[in-house]
């Protein structure tokens, strides 16, 4: 029998089908870096439900997963986009209060596990202004690909939407960010490795 670890995504799937069991095999495998993101986005205090929604709405859609898609974290980051959605307000709120203070509500419940800055250095409060005054489908875009690290072919999947609607709104999202922070790129956040991050 093939270890675990070395069947793809959708082989997972596959088999999960049939032996649910399989499925904890791509919780383990996602779960760590989805509720990373989710953290970055909403706070600790809506990752974990968010992050058990995702993968609770993943199991029962398990016989619609086209198993063509070797990696299952395109398919998991558009279920958990469609949640986290739903805390849309939430997400702007927080943004809009670390423009005006400084105080990073939703990162400074991360803290513990990572330390997440921008390029720029004090640029903070003009990144979180600029992405609080994003359209949730630009952001929703540019934060995949800046805090996800999906490829523009990865959020496309995610997403459900075209490659080229991908890259117009990534465009129009750096730009409006870019502008915001005086040319520097919206795009380049530098953190510290994050444990479970990556392909």
């Amino acid at each position: 029998m093939t270890p675990d670890t070395e069947l793809s995504d959708a082989e997972v799937i596959r088999r999960a089908r049939s032996d649910p069991g399989f499925f904890s095999t791509l919780f383990d495998r996602h779960a760590p870096a989805l509720h990373q993101y989710v953290t970055r986005r909403l706070g600790d205090s809506l990752a974990d439900d968010v992050v058990a929604e995702t993968f609770l709405a993943a199991f029962r859609r398990l016989a619609h997963y086209d198993t063509a898609h070797r990696d299952a974290r395109p398919w998991l980051y558009g279920i958990a986009a469609n949640i986290v959605g739903k805390h849309r307000r939430a997400e702007v709120r927080a943004y809009r209060a670390l423009a005006r203070t400084g105080v990073d509500e939703v990162a400074e419940s991360y803290a513990d596990r990572v330390e997440a800055r921008v390029s720029a250095g004090g640029a903070q409060r003009e990144l979180a202004s600029a992405l609080a005054a994003l359209s949730p489908r630009d952001r929703e875009v540019l934060l995949m690909v800046a805090w996800a690290d999906f490829s523009y072919e990865e959020v496309a999947g995610a997403l459900g939407i075209p490659v080229g609607t991908v890259r117009s709104r990534l465009h129009r999202a750096r730009k409006k960010t870019r502008a915001a922070l005086g040319g520097v790129d919206p795009s380049a956040v530098v953190t510290e490795e994050e444990p479970g991050r990556g392909r």
